[in-house]
């Protein structure tokens, strides 16, 4: 006697999100949408690059079209805004394409936000500023939405990524931090565990912070860092005494042999050596070529104090 089958349930894309979707409020059909009517989503925390990924990606648009379809909802102005799929219609853009495939859904904001987050997350390479502010982004949807569980929420902002909650709250604390300070965290010389003890600062001291290390080329260790959070604290930061903070960094640091990492050490090599050589070459060249003779005269910066 055979045995009546298993009704098998298939896992959809909301629900693998935490979010529930009913008939209602979505248009499961996929429809080709003019690129021109498709607006970026609001404070979109991930960059859309045009790099060697995005090449492969037109490549494969030109040869086998958009296999992926976006997913997108209707804006109040006309048009629709993309929750997923802001890189697909760039490189539809860069493919010469009219269209793009899309899914059109009913999402409130705080549902448009989660899913955008997590249909980014988990790409291979993510800058700590897009996690930053992805984060930040998601943690207020889901207290807005007013979630509860046995998880807390910021556990539940870090499980699409495999993120601890602890590990969640420090790059919240980064979303707090001016643009030209996450650009320094970006780019790996100003260390996260530092970017933290700044990012509790007011955001005009932040820029006097800012300025300093610009002037000095100076990055503060998380020593340092921690003393300039308990001089705010005190309300004695001041730019004078950010100088004479920076200028003391070794005598903290006593064990910067030790502590300073490879990129750290690379940084310094990049600008008080590599640069201030390939300077020179560049204008010993440009005075041969021109039959020109002179004198080069390297100064060096009060970081040399």
């Amino acid at each position: 006697m055979r045995k009546p089958k298993k009704e098998i349930h298939l896992t959809s894309y909301e629900e693998l999100l935490g979010i529930e979707d009913n008939q209602e409020n979505s248009v499961d059909k996929i429809t080709e949408i003019p690129i021109d009517c498709l607006y970026g989503f609001k404070n979109h925390p991930f960059y859309v690059i045009n790099d060697e990924k995005m090449q492969e990606t037109v490549d494969s648009i030109k040869e086998y079209g958009v296999l992926n379809p976006c997913i997108v909802r209707p804006r109040e102005d006309g048009g629709y805004e993309i929750i997923s799929g802001h890189r697909r219609k760039y490189a539809c853009q860069l493919a010469g394409k009219a269209k793009i495939p899309a899914i059109i859904r009913n999402y409130t904001d705080d549902e448009a936000t989660i899913i955008m987050v997590d249909s980014n997350i988990q790409r291979e390479h993510i800058l700590p500023s897009e996690k930053a502010h992805a984060y930040a982004m998601k943690y207020e949807a889901l207290k807005h939405q007013g979630v509860k569980g046995r998880k807390n929420t910021a556990d539940m902002v870090g499980e699409m990524a495999g993120d601890s909650s602890r590990t969640v709250q420090r790059y919240i604390r980064l979303s707090k931090l001016v643009p030209g300070l996450l650009k320094y965290v970006d780019n790996g010389e100003l260390q996260v565990a530092s970017a933290e003890q700044l990012a509790g600062l007011p955001e005009e001291e932040q820029k006097i912070v800012l300025d300093v290390i610009e002037y000095l080329v100076i990055f503060p260790n998380r020593q340092l860092a921690t003393k300039i959070k308990e001089l705010s604290q005190a309300g004695n930061l001041k730019r004078e005494t950010l100088y004479e903070i920076f200028a003391q960094r070794n005598e903290w640091d006593k064990n910067s042999l030790l502590s300073t990492t490879e990129k750290e050490w690379q940084s310094v090599i990049n600008v008080n050596a590599s640069a201030v050589f390939f300077t020179m070459q560049a204008a010993v060249n440009h005075m041969l070529k021109n039959k020109t003779t002179g004198n080069i005269l390297n100064i060096t910066s009060v970081a040399g104090e």
